[in-house]
């Protein structure tokens, strides 16, 4: 067997209450590009920073041409020649195109100060290689995301690297962007330079990718040839379900039909797009309907629900609130409106860790409570108090500090919060993720009564067997647009793994 690149045998890395790695091995050989894929929480971060030696493994060895190798800090490995772009950009903003490019690297004259005349030519030979036209004399900040991911890139490679991690690297890239990366990635694979090809865009990964390997839970789920996995099967071994399942059962192709709920639209977004996250998204909702939204993370399933929420800007596309149009970008009309969106992480978008639990609870219907600008302690108490015996929030008092309360009483309270302001619609982006089982159906019989009370609501969930068993149509989005919508008996775990699959052509 050829010596490999870089090697990780038996890694194993954890952290309090959690076992990120659990005896991960890893191979990568010369001129590869490797695709190393997972669902959030799977451990892809966890290994490039291994890799990378921002993190020493509690057990296990790294290699590097065959020999072990230990990285004290990122720097010790970029001297060994990895090299790791990340999703986002960790450059200078300040500083001019140019100095980004070859900063600690700058052509200095005789008399040791930098020649900028040099500096800038060189900037711009190598810009050009990687299709980017521009003054390479402008801040980095006054350039858009793509050409500032093609800075961090051609910085990377520019550093005589053998290793290329590429952490989601057309996340932020416009289609002529993407070409170009890729044919970026072919000249490294012929100069014999690896890649490390982290992404969850499955056309991506089978146009580039000669390897992948899967991880789940921390440990390795598969590893082998890319193009001897269909992609039915890679969708469900990054989601933990029998690819044998899905081969036999999955196979329909889907297309978009299905049996309406009576009754107009009580939410609806038409054509939504925010390039290049979201492309042409639709997607409705009528009174007592759970419509599920899925697909893999990075899909854009978060993205649309902060656009239906005005939390997201978007390019193009409306949102109506039973009929009524909402402004775009806009979270307090879309609140007016009746819209309330309960965010995937609690801790950093929803609560307040260090206001009480009523505090929470009131903080965004404290407009509707005023009058005249004063708020009654009396109205809040009462209102916090009725949901707190409704939604059977367990806290010592509504004055507790809501940091202290449990995960699934913690997105009681956001749940509450967003019912005291008098939604409408309910956005809720993975609201059983974290909690444990006891919580997590307690909320999902809170969805269900809402929904029989005749609140909408969109459901964003991971979990598949939360989407099959409580949502009455599926919204399957893949790669930022609307990949299919399953309904009555079309929605199945196997059915949704196939429609993220799917592609217009036939897995041979």
């Amino acid at each position: 067997m050829a010596t490999a690149v870089l090697e990780a045998r038996g890694i194993s890395k954890g952290f309090p209450g959690v076992l990120a790695l659990d005896d991960v091995s890893f191979r990568l050989d010369a001129g590869q590009v490797h695709a190393l894929v997972g669902e959030n929480g799977a451990g892809k971060s966890t290994l490039i920073k291994v890799l990378t030696g921002v993190y020493r493994p509690d057990r296990g060895t790294l290699l590097l041409r065959d020999e072990p190798v230990t990285f004290d800090n990122p720097l010790a490995a970029q001297r060994a020649g990895i090299s790791t772009i990340y999703q986002e950009v960790n450059l200078v903003p300040q500083m001019s195109l140019a100095h980004n490019l070859l900063l600690g690297r700058e052509p200095r004259s005789r008399l040791g100060v930098i020649d900028t005349t040099q500096l800038y030519a060189e900037a711009e030979r190598v810009m050009t290689r990687y299709g980017i036209r521009t003054d390479v004399r402008r801040p980095l900040r006054s350039l858009g995301m793509g050409t500032q991911q093609m800075v961090a890139l051609a910085r990377a490679v520019s550093i005589e690297a053998r290793v290329v991690i590429m952490d989601e690297p057309t996340s932020a890239l416009e289609p002529r962007e993407v070409d170009t990366l890729f044919g970026v990635i072919a000249d490294l694979r012929s100069e014999g330079i690896s890649v490390i090809y982290v992404s969850h865009r499955l056309d991506e990964l089978y146009r580039i990718c000669d390897r992948v390997t899967v991880l789940r839970d921390g440990r390795v789920a598969h590893d082998g040839p890319l193009d001897e996995l269909a992609r039915v099967e890679l969708v469900a071994l990054m989601l933990g379900r029998d690819p044998a399942e899905i081969r036999r059962d999955g196979a329909t192709r889907f297309t978009g039909e299905h049996t309406t709920t009576a009754g107009e639209p009580l939410v609806e977004a038409r054509s939504v797009s925010r390039r290049p996250v979201l492309r042409d998204v639709s997607v409705q909702v009528r009174p007592g309907e759970v419509v599920g939204l899925g697909g893999l993370l990075g899909a854009g399933r978060s993205e649309t629900a902060k656009a239906i929420a005005g939390a997201l800007p978007v390019d193009a596309g409306t949102v109506t609130v039973a009929g009524q149009q909402v402004r775009r970008g806009s979270p307090a009309a879309a609140i007016r409106a009746g819209v309330s969106l309960v965010p995937e992480d609690r801790k950093a978008e929803g609560i307040v860790p260090t206001l009480s639990v009523r505090d929470n609870i009131a903080l965004a219907a404290l407009p509707q409570m005023s009058r005249s600008g004063v708020v009654s302690d009396a109205r809040i108490d009462r209102i916090v108090d009725s949901f707190m015996r409704r939604l059977r929030i367990k806290a010592a008092s509504p004055y507790q500090k809501v940091s202290e309360l449990s995960g699934g009483n913690q997105q009681k309270v956001l749940l509450a919060r967003s019912l005291a302001t008098g939604a409408k619609v309910l956005l809720l982006d993975e609201p059983t993720r974290g909690i444990d089982v006891g919580a997590k159906a307690e909320v999902q019989a809170l969805i269900d009564e809402l929904a029989a009370e005749g609140l909408g609501v969109l459901l964003i969930s991971s979990d598949l067997e939360e989407l099959v068993e409580g949502a009455d149509r599926v919204v399957v989005l893949r790669d930022g647009a609307v990949a299919g919508e399953l309904s009555g008996d079309q929605v199945t775990e196997e059915a949704i793994m196939a429609t993220i699959a799917a592609t217009g052509e036939t897995d041979g």
